[in-house]
């Protein structure tokens, strides 16, 4: 481990890591009277609203999640009604909660803390019912509103190194995180939930595309001074996560975009005022690329070494296509939660091999090299799943194939390991994703810390939406990091966790 101590992504994660002590040590006490406002709110700028009855897709929502929807050969450039259905059902206000303190919104993508600290921008080049120019998503109002007029799509391709499909894209959206909205609660911690929440909402978007027959594909490469600057972000509080072209259309290469000018546009404020933590501006600045850089990263990825089972093996059993639910991605995403309390119940192995398949057949993007990639590696602690015995594995996503490390009854440990919590322990099921950190940042350098983030939570997000569209719960849960490498060596040694997320039987439903 001490061999990465140059890298600043490695300290910055060693020194947020949870420990029995560091929790235990803790005095943070949350200030309600400085909780900062879920949203971002422009003074001065005009509304666009994204009203009215927003279509529905066809296509199952498995096979949405998985992205096997047909999209060969297609030049997708979508309407108006289709972006507003896009960003309505990845960021936007799905239901209201009633509460003890009133009625409370409730996002179509899972959020830490349910704190809300990821913001929508679309570049756009002018599509039906939608001229060309910079926009912002306002979710209280399911709204766009213009912060630039123009189109700005060829200044993000030179700004992702001419990312081939950023170039195709009519338009690309912008995922940023507003620091403090998250750091209130969670301190210095909170910018591995930038791409936690950013992963959620990622799944989100690329079922909607899929499902809406549009191409889509995360880009984690910029140069991140460029595209703040195109979004007029203050950069010490908001800075720019990840972006995803929408659609393609080759034969429309964007013109020169106009001169890129300091706009200084007004908002809110999120609350009287905010606490700093530097260690997260010096891990995003560290991880942060530029022009060179950038260059770079569109180099030529080389393949993750696929590593061959030496235990037992159980190959998955998904549902059979004809026998899944039929509902679509907008009807999942709607009824979606987040389980707060989980009966000791089990799942059919059939029901986890859909889970883990659909959400586990790749991710489009920047940083992996070919289809089915990933940087993360997938242990699950098995606590009741019909036809599979309890105990821990690993998933090899060469032959879907579950190796089976231990066996016996772990509930109690996954519940520690959680931080003490009984969501883990009566849950079904418990998924880490852990990465290696020696070939990660002798590949990408510390931006490899952003992208293995981000490759976790957007594959957990399917993962989640997958659950729910087969009946199941799902949550995310932190964790105890060290102890949780620990359990898993010797097969984990060396590895650190990115994301864990628990699926099972919400207490509520009881049912699949």
């Amino acid at each position: 481990m001490d061999d990465f101590g140059t890298s600043a992504a490695w300290r910055y994660h060693n020194a947020t890591k949870h420990s029995p002590e560091s929790v235990q040590a803790s005095r943070h006490v949350l200030d309600s009277s400085i909780q900062p406002r879920p949203y971002k709110l422009y003074e001065d700028l005009k509304a666009l609203p994204l009203t009215g009855d927003l279509p529905w897709s066809t296509p199952p929502a498995i096979s949405s999640i998985s992205g096997l929807n047909d999209l060969d050969g297609r030049s997708d450039i979508p309407e108006l009604e289709a972006l507003a259905s896009i960003l309505h059902f990845s960021a936007g206000i799905t239901k209201w909660l009633r509460t003890p303190v009133g009625r409370v919104p409730f996002r179509a993508a899972s959020c830490t803390g349910a704190l809300y600290h990821i913001e929508l921008y679309v570049v756009s080049g002018a599509i039906p019912e939608l001229e060309a120019g910079v926009y912002h998503y306002g979710v209280p109002d399911e709204a766009l509103r213009q912060i630039r007029k123009g189109d700005f799509r060829d200044f993000v391709a030179e700004a992702t190194g001419r990312e081939l499909s950023v170039e195709e894209a009519p338009l690309t959206v912008v995922c940023t995180s507003t620091y403090w909205r998250n750091s209130w609660k969670y301190q210095a911690r909170a910018y591995r939930h930038c791409f936690w929440d950013c992963g959620t909402i990622l799944a989100n978007m690329l079922a909607m595309a899929s499902a809406h027959g549009l191409h889509a594909r995360v880009i984690a490469g910029f140069s991140d001074i460029d595209i703040n600057r195109l979004l007029d972000l203050d950069d010490q509080s908001e800075v720019t996560i990840s972006l995803v072209s929408i659609g393609r259309a080759p034969s429309r290469s964007p013109d020169p975009s106009p001169p890129v000018a300091r706009l200084g546009l007004a908002t809110a404020p999120l609350s009287e005022r905010a606490i700093d933590y530097p260690a997260i501006r010096e891990i995003h600045t560290a991880s942060s690329l530029d022009g060179p850089d950038v260059s770079k990263w569109r180099g030529p990825h080389p393949p993750v070494p696929i590593p061959t089972p030496t235990g037992e093996v159980v190959r998955l059993r998904p549902i059979e296509p004809a026998s899944a639910p039929s509902d679509p991605i907008e009807r999942v995403i709607e009824r979606r939660g987040s389980s707060r309390r989980f009966g000791q119940d089990s799942i059919s192995f059939e029901a986890l091999s859909s889970v883990i398949s659909s959400a586990c057949r790749g991710i489009s993007s920047d940083y992996l090299a070919e289809p089915g990639a990933a940087l993360n590696d997938i242990y699950l602690i098995v606590n009741a799943v019909d036809g599979l015995q309890n105990g821990t594995y690993v998933f090899h996503r060469n032959g879907q194939l579950l190796e089976r490390l231990t066996a016996g009854d772990l509930r109690e440990v996954a519940g520690y390991l959680d931080l003490g919590q009984r969501l883990g322990a009566d849950a079904a099921v418990n998924v880490y994703f852990l990465t290696d950190p020696g070939p990660l940042f002798e590949r990408f350098g510390d931006r490899g810390y952003r992208a293995a983030q981000l490759d976790a939570s957007i594959t957990a997000g399917k993962m989640y939406l997958a659950a729910y569209a087969l009946g199941l719960g799902a949550t995310g849960l932190t964790f105890f990091d060290d102890e949780v490498t620990k359990f898993f060596s010797p097969h984990a040694r060396g590895k650190s966790v990115m994301f864990l997320i628990a699926l099972g039987v919400p207490v509520k439903t009881q049912s699949m």
